[in-house]
C-alpha cells in the first residue's frame, strides 16, 4: 500500500471529491457516448428503413466530429469562465434534445444535418470534464481520476450494446421503428440527467459545501501552487496556445489514434454481428459489450500503476497504443473467440491510454492555456472521428475488404504510438510542482491571500 504524497487535509477532500463529483461525471460521460455511438447501432436498420447508402452513412456518422471540432475551444473558454456546473449541464440538455431528434433523420440530408447539430450541441463536453478535473485533482493522482472518468466511456459501451439492442426490438411498438424508439428514449434519457447535474456539480474546492474549510484552503493551495510553477512554459492565452507546437504535437498525435479508435467503435457491432453470424439486436449487443468489461478492470489498474510512476507517462501511453494497433491488425483473422479476444484487449488499451495522454498533455498547461490546450487537442484528434468511416469503408470498398479496412485502423495506432515513443526531448520533461507542492502544502497554504467571507 502506497502513502499518499499529500496532507491528511489534501488527501481528504481529494477522496471526498471523488464520492461527491466523479460518479456524477460518470453517469453524463455515459450518457454521451450512448448518443454518440448509437448510430452504430442504428446503422443496418436505418439504411434498409430510409435507403442511406454506405458511404452516405459514412459521412453522416463522421460530420459529427466537424462540427464538434468547430465549436470544442469556444466552449472550453467559456467554461472557464463561466463554471462546469452551469456549461456541462447546458451542453447535456442541448445534445439530449437534438439526440432524440435523431429520430427525425429520414434521409440523407436530414441525417447530415442532424448528426451536425448534434456536434454543435455537445461540442465541448469531454474537454470540459477534463478541465473540471484540472480543478480539484492535483497531477500527482490525475490519471486516476481520467482513468475513473473513462469508466463513463467502457460503462456506457457495456450497457449500450444491450439497452440499445433492446431499444432496437421494440420495432412496431407505438408506429415506432426499433431506431426511432432508440433515439428518442436515449436523448431523453441525457436531458434528463443534466437537469439533475445541474444540483450536484460544483464549479471549485471553494464552492463544496461538503468540504470544511481547512480542506477547501489545503487543496485549493496545492492546485495553485502547481498552476504557478506550470506557468512559467504554459502558453497563457488563446493564440498562444493554438501555435504552440507542444500543443500541436499532442494533436496531431490523438488525432492518429483517433482513427484506429473510432473506425472500430462506430463498426464494432457490425464486425461483431458478421463474426457471429446474426443481425444486431440484443444478442449482438451482449457481445459488443465484452471488450468494455474488461476494459472496466484494465483501466483501473493501469492508471493507478501510472500515477505512480508518472515521469514514464510517454512511454507508457506508447506501449499501450501500440498493443491497440496489433489486436486491431489481429482481428481479422482466426475464430470468432479469438476475434473477440484480441478486440477485448485492443479496447483495454486504448482506453487505459487514453486517460494518462491528458495527464502527460495537463502536466504542461496551466491558466487559460490548459482550457484551450485540452480542447483544441480533443477537437483535432475527434476530427480522427470524422476521417475514420469514411477511410474505412474507402479501404474495405476498394483495398481488400474487411481485413484491408482493420490493417489501416491498426496501422494509425501504430504511427501515434510510435510518436509518443520519439517525442522531442525537451519535450519530455514533468512539471515538479506535483512533488514539491505536496511536500509542503502548509508552506503553500500561508502564500495565499485572505478570502473574503
Amino acid at each position: 500500500m502506497t502513502t499518499s504524497p499529500y496532507s491528511d487535509l489534501v488527501s481528504g477532500a481529494i477522496r471526498k471529491a471523488r464520492w461527491r463529483l466523479l460518479p456524477m461525471l460518470i453517469v453524463m460521460y455515459i450518457m454521451s457516448i450512448l448518443d454518440r455511438v448509437n448510430v452504430g447501432f442504428a446503422k443496418n436498420a436505418l439504411q434498409i428503413d430510409t435507403g442511406i447508402s454506405n458511404s452516405a452513412f459514412a459521412l453522416g456518422a463522421g460530420i459529427f466530429f466537424v462540427s464538434y471540432a468547430i465549436f470544442e475551444v469556444p466552449s472550453n473558454v467559456i467554461l472557464s469562465r463561466v463554471g462546469p456546473r452551469i456549461w456541462l449541464c447546458r451542453i447535456m440538455v442541448t445534445w439530449g434534445l437534438v439526440a432524440s431528434a435523431m429520430m427525425f433523420a429520414t434521409s440523407e440530408i436530414s441525417f447530415y444535418v442532424l448528426r451536425f447539430l448534434l456536434g454543435i450541441a455537445e461540442a465541448g463536453f469531454y474537454p470540459g470534464v477534463l478541465l473540471t478535473l484540472t480543478y480539484w485533482f492535483p497531477a500527482k493522482v490525475r490519471a486516476q481520476a481520467n482513468g475513473i472518468l473513462l469508466f463513463g466511456f467502457a460503462g456506457a459501451l457495456v450497457i449500450g450494446g444491450p439497452v440499445s439492442g433492446a431499444l432496437l426490438d421494440m420495432h412496431g411498438i407505438g408506429g415506432l421503428k426499433g431506431w426511432e424508439w432508440m433515439f428518442l428514449i436515449e436523448g431523453a434519457m441525457a436531458v434528463v440527467v443534466g437537469i439533475v447535474a445541474f444540483f450536484v456539480i460544483v464549479d471549485r474546492p471553494h464552492a463544496a459545501p461538503w468540504l470544511t474549510r481547512p480542506q477547501q484552503d489545503a487543496l485549493q493551495a496545492v492546485l495553485d501552487q502547481e498552476a504557478a510553477e506550470k506557468s512559467v512554459d504554459s502558453p497563457q492565452t488563446v493564440m498562444q496556445t493554438l501555435r504552440n507546437p507542444k500543443v500541436m504535437f499532442f494533436a496531431v498525435n490523438f488525432f492518429i489514434v483517433q482513427i484506429a479508435a473510432y473506425g472500430l467503435i462506430f463498426y464494432l457491432p457490425s464486425q461483431v454481428a458478421q463474426i457471429l453470424g446474426q443481425k444486431i439486436g440484443l444478442m449482438v449487443g451482449f457481445v459488443t459489450s465484452i471488450p468494455w468489461v474488461l476494459a472496466l478492470f484494465v483501466v483501473y489498474f493501469v492508471t493507478r500503476w501510472s500515477d505512480r510512476h508518472h515521469e514514464w507517462r510517454r512511454i507508457t501511453v506508447a506501449t499501450l497504443y501500440t498493443i491497440f494497433g496489433v489486436c486491431v491488425c489481429l482481428s481479422a483473422h482466426g475464430s470468432p473467440i479469438f476475434a473477440i479476444a484480441v478486440l477485448s484487449i485492443g479496447a483495454s488499451t486504448y482506453l487505459s491510454g487514453t486517460p494518462i495522454f491528458y495527464a502527460f498533455l495537463s502536466e504542461r498547461l496551466s491558466g487559460l492555456g490548459i482550457a484551450t490546450g485540452i480542447a483544441l487537442v480533443n477537437s483535432i484528434g475527434n476530427l480522427g472521428g470524422f476521417v475514420a468511416p469514411s477511410l474505412r469503408t474507402y479501404v474495405e470498398q476498394h483495398h481488400g475488404g474487411s481485413a484491408a479496412g482493420l490493417y489501416t485502423l491498426g496501422s494509425a495506432a501504430l504511427l501515434a504510438a510510435l510518436m509518443l515513443a520519439c517525442m522531442p526531448k525537451g519535450w519530455r520533461k514533468v512539471a515538479a510542482a506535483p512533488v514539491r507542492a505536496a511536500a509542503r502544502p502548509d508552506a503553500a497554504l500561508k502564500t495565499m491571500a485572505p478570502r473574503r467571507t
